[in-house]
């Protein structure tokens, strides 16, 4: 629950620091395609945002350098509905897991000890296939 909670005030505070940017969207449409703006442009920049602390704006410094640009800016766009609400929306929750999954830190493995069933079973192996070249090796030549 607590997380939740951490998750819902972080998406809130993101999509205040966030602009959006209208176009018109390429590619076939005819008339509708070449007379309204249906590509939305989302643009965040991540030094400059309030939401996130320095380890975090240092994490998605680095997991999506090359999609940030020279001037620090995270553009991502989205022009795969007719309507800019759709891709409006798109891309709010691209942007949202994308930042999300980045400022997680990721769970170290911590290095447990084989058991003995696994042990034993990779040394079983380990003896069969050396029997197995053994027993090429001993072959009489034809």
């Amino acid at each position: 629950m607590i997380f939740d909670d951490y998750l819902y005030s972080m998406r809130e505070c993101l999509m205040r620091e966030v602009t959006f940017r209208t176009s018109r969207s390429s590619g076939p449409g005819g008339q509708h395609v070449n007379k309204t703006e249906s590509r939305v442009e989302l643009l965040w920049s991540p030094q400059e945002s309030d939401c996130l602390d320095d380890l975090q704006k240092h994490r998605v410094n680095r997991k999506l350098q090359s999609r940030i640009t020279h001037e620090g800016l995270l553009i991502l766009g989205s022009e795969k509905h007719r309507s800019q609400h759709q891709n409006k929306q798109e891309v709010t929750d691209r942007f949202l897991n994308l930042i999300l999954a980045t400022i997680v830190p990721i769970k170290k493995r911590t290095p447990t000890k084989p058991t003995r069933s696994s042990v034993e079973k990779r040394i079983k192996n380990k003896k069969i296939r050396g029997e197995i070249k053994r027993t090429r090796k001993d072959r009489p030549d034809h």
